[in-house]
């Protein structure tokens, strides 16, 4: 799978704002589905249908643990994010570093 689909899978999967909820509770650690659905104001098969989203995007895993199911985070799931976020921030900085550059008027003498 090409890096932009996976960048684009993990964005297209964060789109969503329960989703984006989710992801953070598994940055707690690992938990169970009717855990989740718990700590959210949706009910376990709508946990289920968010965290097959954010499996098929590579950010969150489950293991088997007896009769249940844990999901936590993907270690690596958030890697091509978080390296276009770095790239566009790299950018940013160096667009702001060239303004202050060409415009010395507006600092501190």
């Amino acid at each position: 799978m090409s890096n932009q689909l996976i960048l684009d899978r993990a964005l297209d999967a964060l789109g969503d704002p329960m989703r984006r909820r989710i992801v953070e509770k598994l940055a707690d650690g690992p938990q169970p589905v009717g855990e989740l659905s718990r700590l959210l104001p949706i009910g376990r098969p709508a946990v289920s249908r968010h965290l097959r989203v954010l499996g098929d995007a590579g950010l969150v895993r489950h293991t088997t643990r007896g009769t249940r199911n844990f999901y936590d985070l993907a270690p690596d799931g958030p890697l091509e994010l978080q390296r276009w976020l770095t790239t566009l921030w790299d950018s940013a900085l160096k667009s702001f570093a060239a303004y202050v550059a060409a415009h010395p008027e507006g600092q501190d003498q």
